[in-house]
């Protein structure tokens, strides 16, 4: 029997008031986080409420187009976050497409592996599983693609002289930029690492504590999460090497 619980408006109500607890803070502090704090709010709410009848409609209909296009615009908001995080962007449609196309080849690649070789639903592409775990390898994906363009593109642009004087040495592009290049990868790989570390110790994943919540069996939930784990790890790293040494 499961046990899930039901929650009301007003509980969710309750909850928020940490938020208006963190914004009275911030003013009496005069650290002027509150309006960011209460657009951030807002923002999160609509976009949720508006999810949660988009997925309705989705799993409705259960549509392998819809489900497709779906995924588009997913990776077409990714992009931009992507893009929009990056002090020194490149110019032209590359400063939005390397970090795009690289989240989409490894969210495709790990998502469609995991629905048709571990999970299995049926069809395989059925919306229920598919979305949310595209969505949650997109996600961390698309931090550790706009962490390590970030730091390349910083880190080329304040060691331009010394990349220039390899240049005229004779070395290569990739030769002259390595350094920068490594740097760049590790900064991208650094927030599934520590994630990977600290899960089950410091803190448990938003996916495992949702399912023993509803009621799923402790282990179970555990198998569920390390498989997204394992996911995650597989497409992050696709994702950073392919929008890194894209851009070199």
């Amino acid at each position: 029997m499961s046990s899930y619980i039901e929650l009301s408006y007003l509980d969710l109500s309750l909850a928020s008031l940490c938020l208006i607890i963190n914004a009275g803070l911030s003013i009496a502090l005069r650290l002027g986080l509150e309006r960011q704090l209460l657009i951030a709010a807002v923002r999160m709410i609509v976009q949720l409420l508006m999810v949660g009848l988009l997925l309705k409609a989705v799993f409705a209909a259960a549509s392998p187009w819809i489900t497709l296009l779906v995924a588009v615009s997913m990776i077409g908001f990714a992009g931009r976050e992507v893009w929009a995080r990056q002090q020194r962007r490149l110019i032209g449609v590359w400063g939005y497409g390397i970090g795009a196309v690289a989240m989409m080849t490894a969210g495709t690649v790990v998502t469609v592996f995991a629905l048709t070789l571990q999970i299995q639903p049926d069809p395989w592409w059925s919306p229920r599983f598919a979305l949310p775990l595209f969505g949650m390898i997109l996600g961390n994906t698309m931090t550790g693609v706009s962490l390590g363009l970030d730091t390349l593109h910083t880190s080329v642009h304040r060691e331009r002289r010394a990349i220039e004087a390899q240049l005229l040495l004779g070395r290569t592009r990739f030769e002259a930029v390595l350094p920068a290049t490594r740097l760049a990868l590790r900064s991208g790989f650094n927030p599934i690492i520590n994630a990977m570390a600290a899960t089950g110790v410091v803190s448990l994943p938003g996916m495992m504590t949702g399912q023993i919540l509803s009621g799923v069996d402790p282990n179970e939930a555990v198998k569920y999460q390390l498989l997204v784990m394992f996911l995650i790890g597989g497409a992050t790293g696709l994702g950073v090497l392919g929008a890194v040494l894209g851009s070199v």
